[in-house]
């Protein structure tokens, strides 16, 4: 199993203290290169919008540029690039993929996805319901771009009518670099399989047991995959909220805060909507229904293994029972959050470079 640090970026205050989100920023390269000297093997960010705090990896693909110049061997990944138009237009994006993966030395790999905040939607202007259509032609374009063989396409579609035209630069990975996609339902895990997709499951709330049922999802549909692009990327990689410590109790005081944030901020973010004849509107996520944000506590994530949080040895536990169900082929570990300090997110994967990941790849 590959291990990867994860970031939304971030910010305490940021709208009070603007100075703070300048230092964030060059935080997260100390915490990027670092992470690569302690065995971490991927980089992934999100692409969000509109949420001053939460997450202001608004423009990832700047981040890449700089993350690639960096680091040398680990892997940059899009955790991901939003495809429903306007977004983001899939010419450009193919434009960006090819630039940052000549620049980073064929390291780049491909993550694509919906998004599923309604203050993001709504600030784009995007239906949800036209999310799943809007991102499958998105890819579709992308895709007939890598496959040009002198980087000449032209494409119809319901959202999109390009002309023939040349794209340049042309990606360096052939055929292309991998793909995946943003999973939290069941419906969509099994969907990345049958469309050969590699899968972030980017699940939150819900038990081991249940995430399991939902990576088994994948790997069914992997056995009748059909894939987007140029071949099959069978790889499932899950995210967790991730934080080290020397004891159990330091671990659990430095990570509560943060980790009861991360719940409740997506919860309130999270898309509603219109359910039943009475059209009450509910969690579009049905993991969702059952979680009540005033009764979350960090024994509660942590008896659910909904997160990784302790000393070496009791994460070393915590992810061996988790991976007994299952069988990830990369754990994203989120370990930047506002209410932690960056030296003891430093110190949080120094400890996990050099205990954890070693348990789980040996030399």
């Amino acid at each position: 199993m590959d291990f990867a640090v994860f970031y939304e970026i971030q910010v305490a205050n940021p709208i009070k203290n603007p100075q703070r989100e300048f230092e964030v920023f060059h935080e997260v390269l100390a915490q990027v290169e670092l992470a690569e000297e302690m065995g971490f093997k991927y980089f992934w960010t999100v692409e969000h919008h509109f949420q001053p705090g939460f997450a202001h990896s608004s423009a990832p693909e700047v981040i890449y540029g700089a993350v690639s110049q960096r680091t040398s061997t680990m892997r940059i990944g899009h955790g991901v690039v939003l495809l429903p138009f306007p977004y983001n237009h899939p010419v450009r994006v193919a434009e960006r993929l090819n630039t940052l993966d000549i620049l980073s030395k064929g390291r780049l790999e491909v993550g694509t996805g919906r998004s599923g905040t309604e203050i993001e939607l709504g600030g784009f202007g995007i239906p949800y319901n036209e999310t799943r259509a809007r991102w499958e032609e998105a890819l579709d374009i992308i895709t007939t771009i890598w496959r040009a063989p002198d980087g000449r396409f032209s494409f119809k579609g319901k959202y999109f009518d390009i002309p023939e035209r040349t794209i340049v630069p042309r990606q360096y990975q052939k055929p292309h670099p991998p793909l995946w996609v943003a999973a939290t339902s069941e419906e969509t895990h099994g969907l990345a399989g049958r469309m050969g997709l590699g899968l972030l499951s980017f699940t939150l709330l819900v038990s081991t047991e249940h995430l399991g049922r939902r990576i088994q999802a994948y790997r069914d549909g992997l056995k009748e995959a059909k894939p987007k692009g140029q071949f099959v990327n069978p790889r499932a990689a899950a995210f967790f909220m991730t934080h080290c410590a020397a004891t159990d109790q330091q671990a659990k005081e430095e990570a509560e805060r943060a980790f009861l944030s991360y719940a409740r901020t997506t919860l309130a973010t999270a898309i509603k909507v219109p359910s039943g004849a009475s059209g009450e509107k509910r969690y579009a996520h049905a993991q969702f229904e059952a979680a009540e944000p005033d009764k979350l506590s960090i024994d509660y994530l942590i008896d659910n293994d909904m997160c990784i949080v302790g000393s070496p040895d009791t994460c070393i536990r915590q992810i061996e029972r988790m991976q007994s169900i299952l069988n990830m082929d990369q754990l994203l570990c989120m370990m930047q959050f506002w209410p932690i300090p960056h030296q003891k997110t430093m110190n949080s994967i120094k400890l996990f470079g050099k205990y954890v990941i070693p348990y789980f790849s040996p030399a």
